[in-house]
């Protein structure tokens, strides 16, 4: 029964940090400090799937399956297993991966151009002191 909980526990952490690879860099927009667990998520998230590097969450899933008497994932992992051919169709793989990716670019994006923003009306400000009198 423990094991059961840890499997479907880190199953659901994984699909929260999928969310969070794909949707992180807006939420930057809100609260900027998460730019930088977001970055971190993106190139683990990303060279684990284009990279084949091994996602230890998926080692877990697979250790507390095992435990609990059921079946492994498969080789391919987690993304194959609970997302591709389920919630969208196999052959859709690749253009899926480049959305993503592109949600990413276009957060980053928008983090840069909010920040310049930012910062020029700072500056703005800074140098429009008190009006003189003349």
């Amino acid at each position: 029964m423990a094991y059961r909980l840890i499997a479907d526990l880190t199953m659901v952490t994984h699909f929260a940090f999928l969310a969070f690879v794909v949707v992180g860099g807006f939420l930057a927009w809100r609260w900027p400090w998460i730019v930088w667990p977001h970055v971190v998520a993106v190139v683990w998230g990303f060279s684990t799937v284009l990279a084949g590097f091994d996602c230890p969450l998926t080692h877990l899933e697979d250790w507390a399956r095992v435990r609990a008497g059921q079946a492994r994932l498969p080789a391919t992992g987690f993304i194959d297993h609970y997302l591709a051919g389920v919630i969208y169709p196999q052959e859709f793989t690749q253009a899926i991966q480049a959305l993503v990716f592109l949600a990413v670019v276009v957060s980053w994006v928008g983090i840069a151009h909010r920040r310049r923003r930012r910062q020029g009306g700072r500056r703005l400000a800074s140098t429009s002191g008190p009006p003189s009198a003349q």
